[in-house]
């Protein structure tokens, strides 16, 4: 299992914790907001409100939250005014970070996420010094399925690839045939647990130690941040530190 797939399935572990605090909502809100602002507010025209939508209802958020964002985001409500800004830096023995975040202040975002990296034995890098190393993909996960049939739907459907993840499946595809391969597991009867759109570092660094517990830390503090919204990292790092880790 790749270091992506294994800091997924931590992050996972930990939602119900995250929600409880207001963490997933905050940050699915912005995420609404923002794609009913570029796409518009009907999410059948608008596939990246759909997806927010469906991580939304997926951390049980009330339909009423939901309706506001969208609202927020087509003007027919007042709102806050996010920014997309992505930051590029390195962390512990020079592994790549790349920083999505929503803000509606960019000084402050950019001092704070400088001073969590120095914080952790990292800084942040020039524009474009790591993202040429992750390619943006369709990840799809599956708890259960024939991974036969599986293979068969997803294939078919144009999907790129399909991984064994934590007694379940994920898979991969570009973003141009996420909708299509979702819509043939629909057809098929495979139910799906999650869709998102990420981003997959073509080769990860090994880490272990000290460097794997600064990385880990780190990452729990960028994320933790209001403003940020994703952290993507080519780290390769045992499941069994990760999960001691985050657990401490």
């Amino acid at each position: 299992m790749s270091g992506h797939s294994k800091w997924s399935t931590i992050k996972r572990k930990k939602e119900k914790e995250d929600a409880k605090r207001g963490k997933v909502f905050t940050k699915l809100i912005k995420e609404i907001t923002v794609a009913a602002r570029q796409g518009g507010g009907d999410p059948e025209a608008n596939p990246r409100l759909r997806t927010a939508i469906q991580s939304a209802k997926a951390s049980n958020m009330p339909q009423a939250n939901i309706d506001r964002a969208i609202k927020k985001g087509t003007g027919e409500l007042p709102g806050t005014i996010y920014e997309e800004v992505i930051y590029e830096g390195y962390g512990p023995q020079g592994v790549a970070l790349l920083i999505e975040s929503l803000t509606d202040n960019k000084k402050r975002t950019v001092s704070d996420i400088r001073y969590i990296l120095s914080k952790h034995n990292g800084h942040l890098g020039e524009t474009g010094s790591v993202a040429w190393m992750f390619d943006q993909k369709g990840v799809i996960s599956v708890e259960k399925a024939n991974e036969d049939d599986l293979m068969a739907l997803a294939l078919e459907a144009g999907a790129e690839d399909l991984r064994s993840e934590d007694g379940g499946y994920e898979i991969i595809t570009s973003i141009e045939n996420l909708e299509a391969v979702k819509k043939k597991l629909e057809e098929g009867g495979i139910e799906y647990q999650s869709t998102q759109i990420t981003r997959i570092p073509q080769s990860t660094i090994k880490l272990e130690g000290k460097a794997a517990e600064q990385t880990l830390k780190l990452m729990e503090a960028l994320e933790d941040h209001d403003d940020v919204q994703n952290v993507y990292c080519n780290f390769d790092i045992d499941i069994s530190i990760m999960e001691e880790v985050s657990t401490s």
